[in-house]
């Protein structure tokens, strides 16, 4: 809902606020007041090209704002978060429980036709600005219809106004469709690239088995790098451990009468022990050295054992840990910054080989798929332009009903529905509204053989019928009630209200039988210069007296006065 405008040196408004709100809200002023400004202030919110005729002459610029009030779900909240803006919440009104949000919108036009754009705050691009607007508000003008015009807002017009039987029915060939159109993708992809998934097919079998060859296992190169290191080192290696052994326990080789540890050990314990029953400490000294000899004689057997082990792994050895070493190296090489990286490639590409080699079979079962996908759709399509053209039916007919009250007697709405040649999105099947201007006239698109005028009332029946099941915020209408009177004009007042019992809805008119239904009513007065104009919110009396100047030309008359008050006595009875 649009809480408020703010227009500044925009045509004849100088400066001007006006405050909005629930329900029906009607724009009156004599010819040339300015009442068209305040359409084209919020076509410029809405990415209407910018027109530099419109700037007030000797202004810089033109500045239109609002402040719109929105719900927690809106898409306008996505679109300006995306944006970069941001919608403040609000609290402690009337109005914070609906519509919890406030969002600024902003468009300024500077004499020379540049425009800058603002949502919520952030500067934006002006079909940002238009994609916003769209979503909140819906024009009906005598030379702009923006709503219900495209085929796809139709469609979606009619749908809502179907009910929940045909948007479940939608739902399940929605669903076979995205399948239908995933596998048709794939299929197409088996059949276009076989040769390429031929190539890349061998490609990968070789490379599995250059990587399954050599069987590369977890953490293995850290263990050859390891043992490359000790076998480079073989000598050294040996000569330190039977450096150490010799001085332990002697060598294999040596002396048995040769100074080792162990003998300097054995001489000791000896000594001690004799003299250990005269003196505990002296015992308790002779275990500890008797413990040491043990230690020797362990690390003596372990170096025995090392040295067996390096004699007998030899040059050999080391061969084969630099040939397996190499042979790891060409796999990372190629495949992966490790060993682990090897590994996983593996695994992902030997999942891809076997879909690469069963490209027949996958074709027979895509094949298959898709001709059962076809078989559902294709019922599905058919029980969708059966609810449609049933909605149709009822659409239209509501639709000729309102047009007959609104001063076109002869006037009937068509909504054709003709099967398509092949499957999309929403079914099998495309969607035309058409009017009929009379009973023999073939019918023709919206827009087509209509005046502004008609074709506003067109619009404002077709929103009417639709209000409860497919609306938008708000809904402005220019000139709805052009070239019609009496009777006509106090129907278009009751349609106009009662379509403003679900939305939001502002008319510029100049019938009095119009504005008596309004909520609020706005009075474009023009200055006494003629170049400068002032928009008020007129009181009951003040509306009395401009419904007067609408009926009689002059606000003074007592006929037309009383004849006000009826009309808005009769209005509040609705």
């Amino acid at each position: 809902m649009i809480e408020e405008i703010h227009i500044r040196d925009l045509g004849v408004i100088t400066d001007a606020t006006l405050p909005l709100g629930p329900g029906l809200t009607v724009l009156t002023g004599e010819t040339g007041a300015g009442k068209t400004m305040v359409v084209t202030a919020l076509g410029m919110l809405l990415g209407a090209r910018s027109d530099a005729a419109a700037v007030r002459s000797g202004a810089k610029s033109a500045l239109s704002q609002a402040v719109v009030r929105l719900p927690d779900d809106h898409a306008a909240l996505k679109l300006t978060d995306e944006a970069g803006g941001e919608a403040h919440p609000i609290e402690g009104d009337d109005l914070a429980d609906k519509l919890p949000h406030e969002l600024i919108l902003s468009r300024t036009v500077n004499a020379s036709g540049r425009s800058r754009a603002t949502i919520g705050g952030a500067a934006a691009p002006i079909g940002v600005l238009a994609r916003v607007g769209e979503t909140l508000v819906a024009v009906h003008g005598q030379s702009d219809q923006l709503r219900l015009r495209s085929a796809e807002a139709q469609r979606s017009a009619l749908d809502s106004y179907a009910g929940s039987k045909l948007a479940t029915s939608l739902k399940k060939y929605r669903a076979n469709y995205e399948e239908y159109r995933s596998a048709a993708r794939e299929l197409r992809e088996v059949r276009e690239n076989a040769r390429a998934r031929a190539f890349e097919a061998q490609s990968l079998g070789q490379a599995l088995k250059e990587i399954d060859s050599v069987k590369p296992q977890p953490g293995e190169e850290e263990s050859l790098d390891a043992e490359s290191a000790r076998l480079t080192n073989l000598e050294q290696l040996r000569g330190a451990a039977q450096t150490a052994q010799g001085a332990l326990v002697g060598g294999n080789d040596a002396d048995l009468e040769a100074v080792t540890v162990s003998v300097l050990l054995d001489s000791a314990h000896r000594a001690l022990a004799q003299e250990a029953e005269e003196d505990p400490a002296l015992a308790a000294l002779a275990k500890r050295v008797r413990d040491l000899m043990i230690q020797a004689s362990d690390i003596g057997d372990e170096l025995s054992g090392y040295l067996s082990d390096l004699n007998a792994e030899g040059p050999g050895r080391l061969s084969e840990v630099e040939a397996r070493r190499s042979a790891l190296k060409k796999l990372t090489r190629k495949y992966g910054a490790d060993i682990a990286e090897v590994l996983q490639w593996a695994e992902t590409n030997r999942a891809r080989l076997d879909q690469l080699s069963d490209d027949p079979a996958r074709s027979e079962a895509l094949e298959e798929k898709l001709r059962t996908l076809r078989r559902d759709m294709h019922q599905q399509s058919l029980e969708l332009m059966d609810l449609r053209r049933v909605a149709a039916k009822k659409l239209a007919a509501a639709v000729s009903t309102e047009l007959k009250a609104l001063a076109m007697p002869n006037a009937s709405l068509v909504v054709e529905i003709e099967e398509a040649e092949k499957f999309g999105p929403d079914g099998k099947d495309t969607i035309a509204f058409k009017l009929a201007p009379h009973q023999d006239a073939s019918p023709r698109p919206l827009g087509k053989g209509a005046s502004g005028g008609e074709l506003s009332r067109v619009m404002l029946a077709l929103e009417v019928v639709l209000a409860e099941v497919d609306p938008v915020p708000t809904f402005i209408f220019d000139e709805v009630d052009a070239g019609v009177g009496g009777k006509a004009a106090v129907e278009i007042g009751k349609r106009l209200a009662h379509l403003a019992k679900h939305v939001q809805v502002l008319v510029v008119t100049h019938l009095p039988q119009v504005a008596a239904y309004a909520d609020r009513h706005v009075l474009v007065l023009k200055s006494d210069d003629s170049t400068v104009s002032q928009v008020n919110v007129l009181s009951v009396d003040e509306r009395t007296v401009e419904l007067a100047r609408m009926l009689a030309g002059h606000e003074n008359s007592e006929a037309a006065r009383a004849h006000a008050k009826e009309l808005l006595q009769d209005a509040d009875q609705l």
